[in-house]
C-alpha cells in the first residue's frame, strides 16, 4: 500500500516532456505510465511513434503508482490517490491547452495502470479528444460495476488492445470498456491478442500511430 498521508499524493509531481516544444507543436500526447514504472519509461514510446511534430507530456506518479490497489477494487479503496491522479492528468492536459493546442489535437495514451487511468479520465471528462490509446487496461471499478458517465466523445478515435488472458486485466473488462466508450460516442477499435504477455506489441504501436498521425494533419479551411 502506498505510504502517504497526503490528501493529494500526486500534487506537485513532475511532468516530463519530449518532442516538439508546446508552443510550436502540431499536437500533444499525454503519456501515462504503469504501476512500478516511470514517466521516463513511458516516454520511450515517443521514439516508437516517431512523430517529432508532437509534444509528449508524461506526468510522474508518486511512488510509481497511480493508486494502491487493483483497478478492480472498490473505488473508495483507491482514494484519495485516484482522484489525485485524475487531477494530475487534467493539469497536464491543461498545460497543452494553455500553450494553444486545442483538445481535438491532444491524445491520451496509457499502459496498464496508466491505460486504466487514461480511460477513466476520458470517460469522466467526455469531449472531443485527438485520440485515446489504451494498452492493456479498462475502466476502474469492481466486477459488476455499472459504468454511468455523461457527456459526448464526439467521434474521438480510441484504440484498446490487450492479451486474451492477461493476469491483471480481464478481457471482459476491456470489452465492457469498449462498449461504454462507444456509447459515449467514441469510434473504438478493439484488438484481442492471443497469448500476449503484459506488454505492448508492434501491432498496437501501429494502431496508435494511425491515431496520432491525425494530430499533425492541418485542418482544412471551410
Amino acid at each position: 500500500m502506498m505510504r502517504s498521508n497526503a490528501d493529494d499524493p500526486h500534487r506537485d509531481q513532475p511532468v516530463l516532456q519530449r518532442g516538439a516544444a508546446l508552443n510550436s507543436a502540431m499536437g500533444a500526447v499525454v503519456l501515462l505510465h504503469g504501476r512500478g514504472s516511470s514517466a521516463e519509461d513511458i516516454l520511450g514510446l515517443a521514439q516508437e511513434f516517431d512523430l517529432p511534430e508532437l509534444a509528449y507530456l508524461a506526468p510522474e506518479a508518486a511512488e510509481h503508482t497511480w493508486y494502491p490497489y487493483s483497478f478492480l477494487s472498490p473505488i473508495e479503496l483507491n482514494q484519495p490517490w485516484l482522484d489525485s491522479a485524475l487531477n494530475l492528468v487534467a493539469e497536464t492536459l491543461q498545460r497543452a491547452i494553455t500553450a494553444g493546442i486545442e483538445r481535438p489535437k491532444i491524445a491520451i495514451v496509457g499502459f496498464s495502470q496508466g491505460a486504466c487511468l487514461a480511460m477513466e479520465f476520458v470517460a469522466r471528462n467526455a469531449a472531443r479528444y485527438g485520440g485515446l490509446v489504451a494498452f492493456t487496461g479498462g475502466l476502474i471499478g469492481p466486477p459488476g460495476a455499472r459504468f454511468v458517465y455523461s457527456g459526448e466523445l464526439s467521434g474521438t478515435a480510441c484504440f484498446l488492445g490487450a492479451g486474451d488472458r492477461d493476469p491483471h486485466v480481464p478481457w471482459k473488462r476491456v470489452e465492457e470498456t469498449a462498449s461504454v466508450l462507444s456509447g459515449l460516442g467514441a469510434v473504438v477499435t478493439l484488438r484481442r491478442y492471443p497469448g500476449l504477455p503484459h506488454t505492448i506489441n508492434e501491432d498496437e504501436i501501429d494502431h496508435a500511430k494511425t491515431i496520432l498521425r491525425r494530430l499533425i494533419v492541418k485542418d482544412r479551411a471551410v
